[in-house]
Protein backbone atom coordinates (compact mmCIF):
# COMPACT_ATOMS: atom_id res chain seq x y z
CA UNK A 1 0.00 0.00 0.00
CA UNK A 2 1.18 3.50 -0.79
CA UNK A 3 0.07 6.79 0.71
CA UNK A 4 1.70 9.90 -0.72
CA UNK A 5 5.40 9.10 -1.02
CA UNK A 6 5.32 6.40 1.67
CA UNK A 7 5.09 2.66 1.03
CA UNK A 8 3.85 0.23 3.69
CA UNK A 9 5.26 -3.30 3.66
CA UNK A 10 2.66 -5.94 4.52
CA UNK A 11 5.25 -8.70 4.85
CA UNK A 12 7.45 -6.66 7.22
CA UNK A 13 10.82 -7.85 5.84
CA UNK A 14 13.37 -8.65 8.54
CA UNK A 15 16.95 -7.49 8.91
CA UNK A 16 18.38 -10.88 9.81
CA UNK A 17 22.11 -10.10 9.77
CA UNK A 18 24.55 -7.26 9.33
CA UNK A 19 28.25 -6.96 8.57
CA UNK A 20 30.46 -3.95 9.22
CA UNK A 21 34.06 -2.87 8.70
CA UNK A 22 35.65 0.46 9.54
CA UNK A 23 39.06 2.13 9.53
CA UNK A 24 41.31 2.97 12.48
CA UNK A 25 39.99 6.51 12.96
CA UNK A 26 36.41 5.25 13.08
CA UNK A 27 37.38 2.32 15.32
CA UNK A 28 38.60 4.81 17.92
CA UNK A 29 35.05 6.15 18.23
CA UNK A 30 31.75 4.60 19.22
CA UNK A 31 31.62 2.29 16.19
CA UNK A 32 34.78 0.47 17.25
CA UNK A 33 32.93 -1.28 20.08
CA UNK A 34 30.28 -2.71 17.75
CA UNK A 35 31.70 -3.26 14.26
CA UNK A 36 32.60 -6.78 13.20
CA UNK A 37 36.03 -5.85 11.85
CA UNK A 38 37.76 -2.73 13.23
CA UNK A 39 40.67 -2.32 10.80
CA UNK A 40 44.04 -1.11 12.04
CA UNK A 41 45.16 0.00 8.59
CA UNK A 42 43.07 2.19 6.30
CA UNK A 43 44.79 0.57 3.32
CA UNK A 44 43.22 -2.75 4.43
CA UNK A 45 46.37 -4.51 3.13
CA UNK A 46 45.76 -3.25 -0.40
CA UNK A 47 47.91 -1.15 -2.74
CA UNK A 48 45.46 1.68 -3.39
CA UNK A 49 42.70 3.44 -1.47
CA UNK A 50 40.12 2.43 -4.06
CA UNK A 51 41.04 -1.23 -3.72
CA UNK A 52 40.88 -0.89 0.05
CA UNK A 53 37.37 0.58 -0.19
CA UNK A 54 36.26 -2.27 -2.46
CA UNK A 55 37.74 -4.90 -0.15
CA UNK A 56 35.97 -3.37 2.87
CA UNK A 57 32.65 -3.46 1.03
CA UNK A 58 33.12 -7.06 -0.06
CA UNK A 59 34.20 -8.03 3.46
CA UNK A 60 31.07 -6.49 5.01
CA UNK A 61 28.83 -8.57 2.72
CA UNK A 62 30.79 -11.75 3.39
CA UNK A 63 30.64 -11.12 7.13
CA UNK A 64 26.86 -10.74 7.09
CA UNK A 65 26.49 -13.96 5.06
CA UNK A 66 28.90 -15.78 7.37
CA UNK A 67 26.68 -15.08 10.38
CA UNK A 68 23.83 -16.92 8.63
CA UNK A 69 25.95 -19.68 7.12
CA UNK A 70 24.83 -18.31 3.75
CA UNK A 71 26.68 -18.72 0.48
CA UNK A 72 26.30 -16.49 -2.55
CA UNK A 73 23.58 -18.85 -3.79
CA UNK A 74 21.37 -17.79 -0.86
CA UNK A 75 21.36 -14.13 -1.92
CA UNK A 76 18.70 -13.33 -4.51
CA UNK A 77 19.78 -9.73 -5.13
CA UNK A 78 22.60 -7.44 -4.06
CA UNK A 79 21.64 -3.75 -3.97
CA UNK A 80 24.85 -1.79 -3.69
CA UNK A 81 26.45 1.52 -4.56
CA UNK A 82 29.22 3.86 -3.44
CA UNK A 83 30.65 7.33 -4.09
CA UNK A 84 33.26 6.56 -6.73
CA UNK A 85 32.76 7.16 -10.44
CA UNK A 86 30.68 4.39 -12.04
CA UNK A 87 30.17 2.91 -8.50
CA UNK A 88 33.23 0.71 -9.07
CA UNK A 89 33.49 -0.50 -5.47
CA UNK A 90 29.98 -1.96 -5.65
CA UNK A 91 30.34 -3.38 -9.15
CA UNK A 92 33.68 -5.01 -8.45
CA UNK A 93 32.29 -6.42 -5.21
CA UNK A 94 29.43 -7.95 -7.20
CA UNK A 95 32.00 -9.37 -9.62
CA UNK A 96 33.75 -11.13 -6.76
CA UNK A 97 30.57 -12.38 -5.06
CA UNK A 98 28.86 -13.56 -8.26
CA UNK A 99 25.35 -12.73 -7.07
CA UNK A 100 22.51 -11.05 -9.01
CA UNK A 101 23.31 -7.37 -8.75
CA UNK A 102 21.46 -4.08 -9.08
CA UNK A 103 23.79 -1.11 -8.78
CA UNK A 104 22.25 1.97 -7.19
CA UNK A 105 23.47 5.49 -6.59
CA UNK A 106 22.05 7.89 -4.06
CA UNK A 107 25.34 9.26 -2.72
CA UNK A 108 25.40 9.04 1.08
CA UNK A 109 21.72 8.04 1.22
CA UNK A 110 22.44 4.77 -0.61
CA UNK A 111 21.87 2.66 2.53
CA UNK A 112 18.32 3.89 3.06
CA UNK A 113 17.53 3.66 -0.65
CA UNK A 114 18.77 0.06 -0.66
CA UNK A 115 16.64 -0.86 2.35
CA UNK A 116 13.63 0.78 0.73
CA UNK A 117 14.15 -1.12 -2.53
CA UNK A 118 14.70 -4.36 -0.62
CA UNK A 119 11.43 -3.89 1.25
CA UNK A 120 9.59 -3.30 -2.03
CA UNK A 121 11.20 -6.32 -3.70
CA UNK A 122 10.46 -8.72 -0.86
CA UNK A 123 6.97 -7.36 -0.28
CA UNK A 124 6.24 -7.86 -3.96
CA UNK A 125 7.36 -11.47 -3.77
CA UNK A 126 10.32 -11.01 -6.11
CA UNK A 127 13.04 -12.10 -3.69
CA UNK A 128 13.53 -13.86 -0.37
CA UNK A 129 17.01 -12.74 0.72
CA UNK A 130 18.52 -9.40 -0.31
CA UNK A 131 21.87 -7.90 0.66
CA UNK A 132 22.17 -4.12 0.84
CA UNK A 133 25.68 -2.73 1.09
CA UNK A 134 27.55 0.53 0.73
CA UNK A 135 30.74 2.13 1.92
CA UNK A 136 33.24 4.93 1.48
CA UNK A 137 36.88 5.78 2.10
CA UNK A 138 38.25 9.13 3.18
CA UNK A 139 41.20 9.09 0.81
CA UNK A 140 39.38 7.89 -2.30
CA UNK A 141 36.53 10.37 -1.78
CA UNK A 142 38.77 13.35 -1.04
CA UNK A 143 40.87 12.99 -4.13
CA UNK A 144 37.82 12.45 -6.33
CA UNK A 145 35.58 15.24 -5.03
CA UNK A 146 37.99 17.87 -3.75
CA UNK A 147 41.77 18.00 -4.05
CA UNK A 148 44.73 15.65 -4.53
CA UNK A 149 45.72 14.38 -1.10
CA UNK A 150 49.33 15.38 -1.71
CA UNK A 151 48.38 19.06 -1.67
CA UNK A 152 47.56 18.91 2.03
CA UNK A 153 44.86 21.57 1.73
CA UNK A 154 43.59 23.13 4.94
CA UNK A 155 40.09 21.92 5.73
CA UNK A 156 37.55 24.69 6.37
CA UNK A 157 35.57 24.61 9.65
CA UNK A 158 32.31 23.66 7.89
CA UNK A 159 33.83 20.48 6.44
CA UNK A 160 33.24 16.87 7.45
CA UNK A 161 35.55 13.86 7.40
CA UNK A 162 34.52 11.08 4.99
CA UNK A 163 34.14 7.84 6.92
CA UNK A 164 36.37 4.93 5.96
CA UNK A 165 34.15 1.89 6.32
CA UNK A 166 31.38 -0.27 4.89
CA UNK A 167 28.16 -1.84 6.09
CA UNK A 168 25.85 -4.55 4.84
CA UNK A 169 22.36 -5.62 5.92
CA UNK A 170 20.65 -8.80 4.78
CA UNK A 171 16.89 -8.38 4.57
CA UNK A 172 14.72 -11.47 4.36
CA UNK A 173 11.19 -12.84 4.21
CA UNK A 174 12.18 -16.03 6.06
CA UNK A 175 9.70 -16.49 8.89
CA UNK A 176 11.88 -18.40 11.34
CA UNK A 177 14.65 -15.79 11.40
CA UNK A 178 14.83 -13.14 14.11
CA UNK A 179 15.52 -9.46 13.62
CA UNK A 180 14.03 -5.99 13.48
CA UNK A 181 11.56 -5.46 10.65
CA UNK A 182 11.13 -2.76 8.01
CA UNK A 183 7.52 -1.62 8.15
CA UNK A 184 7.49 1.34 5.78
CA UNK A 185 9.62 3.65 3.71
CA UNK A 186 9.36 7.14 2.24
CA UNK A 187 10.83 7.97 -1.16
CA UNK A 188 12.60 11.31 -0.99
CA UNK A 189 12.49 14.26 -3.36
CA UNK A 190 15.51 16.11 -4.71
CA UNK A 191 15.80 19.34 -2.72
CA UNK A 192 18.18 22.21 -3.46
CA UNK A 193 18.39 25.25 -1.19
CA UNK A 194 21.14 26.87 -3.26
CA UNK A 195 24.21 25.77 -1.29
CA UNK A 196 27.22 25.58 -3.63
CA UNK A 197 30.06 24.96 -1.15
CA UNK A 198 31.18 21.35 -1.66
CA UNK A 199 32.65 21.38 1.85
CA UNK A 200 29.38 22.34 3.51
CA UNK A 201 27.49 19.05 3.16
CA UNK A 202 25.45 19.45 6.34
CA UNK A 203 23.81 22.69 5.28
CA UNK A 204 23.18 21.33 1.78
CA UNK A 205 21.55 18.05 2.89
CA UNK A 206 19.56 19.16 5.95
CA UNK A 207 16.61 20.54 3.90
CA UNK A 208 16.23 17.20 2.10
CA UNK A 209 16.21 15.33 5.42
CA UNK A 210 13.61 17.69 6.84
CA UNK A 211 11.44 17.37 3.74
CA UNK A 212 11.41 13.56 3.95
CA UNK A 213 10.74 13.49 7.70
CA UNK A 214 7.82 15.88 7.31
CA UNK A 215 6.51 13.94 4.30
CA UNK A 216 6.63 10.71 6.30
CA UNK A 217 4.72 12.30 9.18
CA UNK A 218 2.10 13.67 6.79
CA UNK A 219 1.64 10.38 4.91
CA UNK A 220 1.39 8.27 8.06
CA UNK A 221 -0.29 10.78 10.37
CA UNK A 222 2.61 10.18 12.76
CA UNK A 223 4.20 12.49 15.30
CA UNK A 224 7.98 12.49 14.79
CA UNK A 225 8.59 12.66 18.54
CA UNK A 226 6.91 9.23 18.92
CA UNK A 227 10.02 7.47 17.60
CA UNK A 228 12.69 6.27 19.99
CA UNK A 229 15.16 7.65 17.47
CA UNK A 230 15.08 9.75 14.31
CA UNK A 231 18.45 8.79 12.83
CA UNK A 232 19.81 10.93 10.00
CA UNK A 233 22.77 9.96 7.87
CA UNK A 234 25.67 12.36 7.80
CA UNK A 235 24.51 15.89 8.43
CA UNK A 236 27.19 16.48 11.03
CA UNK A 237 26.99 19.02 13.84
CA UNK A 238 25.83 22.00 11.80
CA UNK A 239 23.41 20.00 9.65
CA UNK A 240 21.86 18.42 12.74
CA UNK A 241 21.05 21.85 14.15
CA UNK A 242 19.56 22.97 10.85
CA UNK A 243 17.36 19.88 10.36
CA UNK A 244 15.87 20.20 13.85
CA UNK A 245 14.90 23.81 13.14
CA UNK A 246 13.49 23.01 9.69
CA UNK A 247 11.41 20.11 11.05
CA UNK A 248 10.15 22.38 13.83
CA UNK A 249 9.15 24.97 11.21
CA UNK A 250 7.08 22.17 9.64
CA UNK A 251 5.24 21.51 12.88
CA UNK A 252 7.16 18.49 14.18
CA UNK A 253 9.59 18.14 17.09
CA UNK A 254 12.75 16.00 16.94
CA UNK A 255 14.85 18.00 19.39
CA UNK A 256 14.89 15.19 21.97
CA UNK A 257 15.04 12.07 19.80
CA UNK A 258 17.22 13.08 16.85
CA UNK A 259 20.70 11.60 16.40
CA UNK A 260 22.97 12.01 13.39
CA UNK A 261 25.44 9.29 12.43
CA UNK A 262 28.03 11.84 11.35
CA UNK A 263 27.76 13.65 14.65
CA UNK A 264 28.54 10.56 16.75
CA UNK A 265 30.88 8.48 14.60
CA UNK A 266 34.13 10.02 15.88
CA UNK A 267 35.47 10.62 19.36
CA UNK A 268 34.00 13.80 20.86
CA UNK A 269 37.42 15.00 21.99
CA UNK A 270 38.75 14.96 18.42
CA UNK A 271 38.72 18.14 16.40
CA UNK A 272 36.79 16.78 13.44
CA UNK A 273 34.96 20.02 12.73
CA UNK A 274 31.42 18.96 11.76
CA UNK A 275 31.92 15.19 12.17
CA UNK A 276 31.65 12.36 9.67
CA UNK A 277 30.14 11.97 6.21
CA UNK A 278 30.21 9.52 3.32
CA UNK A 279 28.11 6.53 2.30
CA UNK A 280 29.95 4.44 4.88
CA UNK A 281 28.94 6.79 7.72
CA UNK A 282 25.30 5.75 8.16
CA UNK A 283 26.03 2.21 6.86
CA UNK A 284 28.53 1.57 9.65
CA UNK A 285 26.59 3.24 12.49
CA UNK A 286 23.20 1.74 11.58
CA UNK A 287 24.46 -1.79 11.04
CA UNK A 288 26.64 -1.91 14.15
CA UNK A 289 25.80 0.45 17.02
CA UNK A 290 22.11 1.04 16.25
CA UNK A 291 21.35 -2.58 15.31
CA UNK A 292 22.92 -3.70 18.57
CA UNK A 293 20.53 -1.43 20.48
CA UNK A 294 17.56 -2.71 18.47
CA UNK A 295 18.44 -6.35 19.05
CA UNK A 296 18.85 -5.73 22.78
CA UNK A 297 15.48 -3.90 22.83
CA UNK A 298 17.14 -0.77 24.22
CA UNK A 299 15.31 1.02 21.41
CA UNK A 300 12.34 -0.43 19.54
CA UNK A 301 11.32 1.95 16.77
CA UNK A 302 13.47 4.20 14.63
CA UNK A 303 13.08 6.34 11.53
CA UNK A 304 16.30 5.98 9.54
CA UNK A 305 16.81 8.90 7.15
CA UNK A 306 20.11 8.66 5.29
CA UNK A 307 21.06 11.80 3.35
CA UNK A 308 22.89 12.28 0.08
CA UNK A 309 24.42 15.18 -1.86
CA UNK A 310 24.02 14.53 -5.59
CA UNK A 311 26.94 16.62 -6.78
CA UNK A 312 29.98 15.80 -8.90
CA UNK A 313 33.29 17.47 -9.60
CA UNK A 314 31.92 18.49 -12.99
CA UNK A 315 28.78 20.12 -11.59
CA UNK A 316 30.76 21.89 -8.85
CA UNK A 317 33.33 23.07 -11.38
CA UNK A 318 30.56 24.53 -13.50
CA UNK A 319 29.18 26.52 -10.58
CA UNK A 320 26.09 24.39 -9.96
CA UNK A 321 24.42 24.33 -6.57
CA UNK A 322 24.09 21.01 -4.71
CA UNK A 323 20.88 18.98 -5.17
CA UNK A 324 20.27 16.62 -2.25
CA UNK A 325 18.00 13.74 -1.34
CA UNK A 326 16.98 11.70 1.71
CA UNK A 327 15.07 8.44 1.85
CA UNK A 328 13.49 7.13 5.05
CA UNK A 329 12.71 3.66 6.37
CA UNK A 330 10.96 2.70 9.60
CA UNK A 331 12.73 -0.09 11.44
CA UNK A 332 11.14 -1.59 14.54
CA UNK A 333 10.96 -4.59 16.83
CA UNK A 334 7.76 -6.59 16.59
CA UNK A 335 6.35 -8.90 19.26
Amino acid sequence: MRVGNTIFFKSCPKIIATGTVCGPKESAGIAGQYVDIPAHDDMFKEKTFERAERKMLETSVNKAMEKLNFTHKDIDILFSGDLLNQIISASFTARALQVPYLGIYSACSTMSEGLLLAGMSIDGGYAQNIAIATGSHFSSAERQYRFPLELGNTRPPQSQWTVTGAGCAIVSSIKDKDGPVITSGTIGRVIDYGVSDANNMGAAMAPAAADTILQYCKDTNTVASSFDLVLTGDLGVLGSRIVKDLVADGGQDIFKNHVDCGEIVYKVIEDEFQGGSGAGCSAVILNSYIMDKLRKKEINRILFVATGALLSTVSSGQGETIPCIAHAVTIENRG
